[in-house]
């Protein structure tokens, strides 16, 4: 089968910085509380005329740019995130829009910080099996439009960026080696949003009690995830005869340092081999990886040959993993 790979990222964060002392005067927290649980020590937040495919847009158009091709020569797109602009139509069919594109095939995929695996792997299928040569898949979220600032355990995390990566055919025995989604529907209430769809609709009782916000139960979200994080990734390296040791490095999802440690810990990884951007751009969901994939590329981290190891996870819960050769 053809190998996808990633001709070009892009990635971009609102000029907002939203530092712990600033925190420190709208919750009771502090720097040294917040830096000790989770690393984290400023984030990006959107202005108030900024939304998700503001931020998706950007992005793409910086992946588009370094892959050498035009929006015209796109053949589908997929946006993972949390907060679409609206309900419907999907971000994915802003940005076909207002990139420029022709008429061809958009979809979003929501499966919160996950949403970097699920868009990625959706996207490589495509190429894969050979129906397209170029597939825009991107990673974008403005959580702070769902962060409840009274709430100390979300909104020291939570923050806002995008992530894009253009997708084409491998040539040359790089590329997308394999990758695994998976989802565990009875941890939903560890990590979700209770109100605004179906189940309960929007009304002022709703609104009053504070639940159209994310809502997070921190410790048992932990301990899941780090569980998460090493079953899946062990699982894909041993399938392909690899070995920790073979890994050049590894993107998980910035979601607290804490997390990304012990994983790598159960992984038997070195941090060295662990790149980490989540100090200064916090928990930014499904942009996540896309992010620290852009930086780790800019910053020289990643060479040609590299086996390099992509991991996420998120509310639903869902998770995933990805290895590829750079």
């Amino acid at each position: 089968m053809i190998r996808a790979r990633i001709a070009g990222t892009g990635a971009y964060a609102p000029a907002r910085v939203l530092s712990n002392a600033d925190l420190e005067r709208m919750v009771q927290t502090s720097d040294e509380w917040i830096l000790q649980r989770t690393g984290i020590r400023e984030r990006r937040i959107v202005g108030p005329d900024e939304a998700t495919s503001d931020l998706a847009v950007k992005a793409a158009e910086q992946a588009i740019a370094r892959a050498g091709i035009t929006a015209a020569d796109l053949e589908f797109i997929v946006v993972g995130t949390t907060t679409p602009d609206h309900l419907f139509p999907t971000t994915a069919n802003l940005v076909q829009m207002r990139l420029g594109c022709g008429r061809i095939g958009s979809v979003d995929v929501l499966a919160a910080c996950s949403g970097s695996l699920y868009s990625l792997l959706i996207g490589a299928q495509f190429i894969q099996t050979g129906k397209y040569r170029r597939v825009l898949t991107i990673g974008a979220e403005a959580l702070s439009r769902i962060v409840d600032y009274t709430d100390r355990g979300t909104c020291i995390l939570l923050a806002d960026a995008a992530g894009a990566a253009v997708l084409e055919p491998a040539e040359d025995g790089s590329g997308i080696i394999d990758g695994d989604l998976y989802s565990e529907g009875k941890y939903y209430e560890l990590l979700w949003m209770p109100a605004g769809g179906s189940r309960t609709p929007a009304t002022h009782e709703t609104v009053d009690a504070r639940q159209h916000y994310a809502k997070m139960k921190g410790n048992e979200v932990f301990k899941v995830a780090v569980r998460m994080f090493a079953e899946c990734t062990m699982r894909l390296l041993e399938r392909h005869g690899l070995k920790s040791s073979d890994v050049d490095l590894f993107i998980p999802h910035q979601a607290n340092l804490r997390i990304i440690e012990a994983a790598a810990r159960r992984v038997e990884l070195p941090m060295e081999r662990v790149f980490v951007n989540v100090d200064r751009y916090g928990n930014t969901g499904a942009a996540s990886v896309y992010v620290a994939l852009d930086e780790a590329v800019s910053a020289g981290r990643l060479r040609s040959g590299d086996l390099v190891l992509l991991a996420a996870f998120g509310g639903g819960f869902t998770w995933g993993t990805a290895i590829m050769r750079w």
